[in-house]
């Protein structure tokens, strides 16, 4: 199935609706839940084999997308960093003051630091605005992805993908 990502090599909005790992705005309300952004059927699993709580199922097939069970995904964060294709998220709209936090795959050098504010960016690397990161995760073996969390506008939680440090 053709999609917006195949001529401008980012996913729109458009490409995740009724995506099998796309979790519903009700359960993001209620905390922590991956995000599984992967529309491509290539042969790759890491996600399902990761997962201890059997949130997510590609099956036998493992060219298919992921399916998300957001009812049992407890936001733990462990496929965000083993997905080889950066397409795992975690998005938590639970937070006061109409805040969200977003979890990312974070592979540049240097990782920034909690509290440092940074320039929150769309699928398609445009500005959304000032971010704070709420959180950095690194393997001790540092040979893994890094994980960053920001704190965001709940209105771009479904929008929020990547940063830039400030300058």
């Amino acid at each position: 199935m053709p999609n917006d990502a195949s001529k401008s090599g980012f996913l729109s909005e458009k490409d995740l609706k009724g995506q099998p790992g796309v979790p519903s705005s009700e359960r993001r309300k209620k905390g922590p839940v991956a995000v599984i952004e992967c529309i491509e059927e290539i042969p790759c699993n890491p996600c399902e084999s990761s997962c201890k709580v059997d949130a997510i199922e590609v099956g036998s097939n493992i060219i298919n997308l992921p399916k998300l069970y957001e009812d049992r995904c407890i936001g733990c964060l462990t496929c965000v960093a083993i997905c080889p294709g950066q397409a795992i998220f975690v998005v938590d709209e639970s937070l006061p003051d109409n805040k969200a936090a977003v979890t990312m795959p974070y592979e540049y050098l240097p990782l920034p630091e909690k509290g440092v504010t940074v320039t929150a960016l769309d699928r398609a690397g445009k500005e959304l605005g000032d971010a704070v990161v709420t959180a950095v995760r690194q393997s001790k073996r540092n040979d893994q992805t890094a994980v960053i969390t920001i704190e965001v506008p709940r209105e771009w939680s479904m929008r929020a993908r990547s940063f830039k440090l400030k300058t």
